[in-house]
């Protein structure tokens, strides 16, 4: 029992003897996603602390593999805040005046890697203290979308939906009924605090608005949806009217083919018409080698006359050309058709042959 008494006195006089003292408690703090966190360090000091004050906080990050960071300091009578990369230009001291015993920090714009363990450590020697402060931030329900999840017709089976888009857990449900007299089956008394509704052969009674809030610790978001609950459609004619729109996209996809193919043979066609028929025109034939020609014949064949056979030869038949290779030279549309001339045989190349007269007594001269 002495020594029991002993250490209580001693522990009590070691505390009564210690010069500066940290009075805010550790806590715990949870902030949402994009607020300010407000983290307290409040201090008090003694005549026997007569050193420079020193005012540091740590961070140690949720994530262990981290070691602990400065993220502001103040030493030397100036404020050094830009030591982690992470929260520079978001972390301040409150007080403009430090040495008054108040060295809270402000922690704006919160984001999800600012989740951590942060330390308050206050040093004036001989006097030293530090505290700690658990900051946990949260995201607040937000984009909450409420749908129907299948067909609202009478006697079928859908659920109505309430999904955010984010939010942290624990999320918590609440469904309302805001039109016909705000009357819910009692089936429904279980699914009104989870996000989906199971609806079992719906009636129209069921019809309505319908509100979805979803809540955490930091938060909460609302969505509303109309549930209308109608007859059941005429499937077979739905099914029906789908058949024909089906078959007569069909019969228009193969009528285009049908064009498309009919007119590729039809120009096929008329390409190797048009080939047959070039092939099978002979190339023309040059006036001037004709005439050349024609009049060569008759040459040869006046020179192998005889004076017995000259008399046959009373009319000239140079000028008995065969019209079809002495073709007419196209005219204009304008202008009437030219008369072709007779041939001149010494522009020809023909030479004159002289005809060997007779005299009287036979003989040839």
């Amino acid at each position: 029992m002495a020594l029991l008494l002993r250490f209580v006195l001693l522990c009590g006089v070691a505390d009564f003897t210690r010069s500066l003292s940290i009075t805010t408690p550790e806590q715990m703090i949870e902030k949402a996603k994009g607020e300010t966190a407000y983290l307290p360090c409040k201090f008090t000091l003694s005549p026997e602390d007569q050193g420079p004050l020193d005012i540091e906080w740590l961070l140690s990050p949720a994530d262990n593999q981290k070691v602990d960071q400065v993220i502001i300091l103040y030493s030397g009578d100036k404020i050094y805040d830009d030591y982690y990369q992470d929260l520079k230009g978001r972390v301040h001291f409150t007080s403009n005046d430090l040495k008054s015993g108040d060295a809270s920090i402000n922690v704006t714009n919160l984001r999800l890697s600012d989740i951590g363990t942060y330390q308050c450590k206050v040093k004036k020697a001989p006097g030293v203290g530090n505290k700690k402060i658990q900051l946990t931030v949260l995201v607040k329900p937000s984009g909450i979308r409420c749908y129907v999840d299948g067909s609202e017709e009478i006697g079928n089976d859908f659920k109505l939906k309430c999904e955010p888009k984010e939010g942290s857990l624990p999320l918590q449900y609440e469904w309302q009924k805001l039109s016909n007299s705000q009357k819910t089956p009692p089936s429904w008394s279980t699914d009104m605090t989870s996000p989906v509704i199971s609806i079992k052969n719906a009636s129209t009674e069921y019809s309505g608005t319908y509100s979805c809030t979803v809540t955490n610790r930091v938060g909460s978001d609302q969505c509303q949806l109309r549930l209308n609950v109608v007859p059941p459609s005429n499937r077979a004619g739905t099914i029906a009217g789908a058949v024909v729109g089906i078959l007569l996209a069909l019969v228009l996809i193969g009528l285009i083919v049908f064009c498309c193919r009919k007119k590729r043979r039809e120009e096929k066609y008329e390409k190797e018409v048009h080939h047959d028929i070039r092939e099978d025109v002979p190339p023309p034939k040059s006036r001037t080698s004709t005439a050349r020609s024609y009049i060569g014949s008759n040459h040869s064949s006046l020179g192998s006359m005889s004076p017995s056979n000259m008399e046959g030869y009373s009319k000239t038949q140079y000028n008995q050309v065969p019209s079809e290779d002495f073709e007419r030279t196209p005219q204009s549309p304008t202008l009437p058709p030219a008369k072709v001339a007779a041939p001149n045989l010494s522009r020809m190349g023909a030479v004159p042959v002289m005809i060997p007269a007779q005299s009287k007594d036979g003989s040839i001269v």
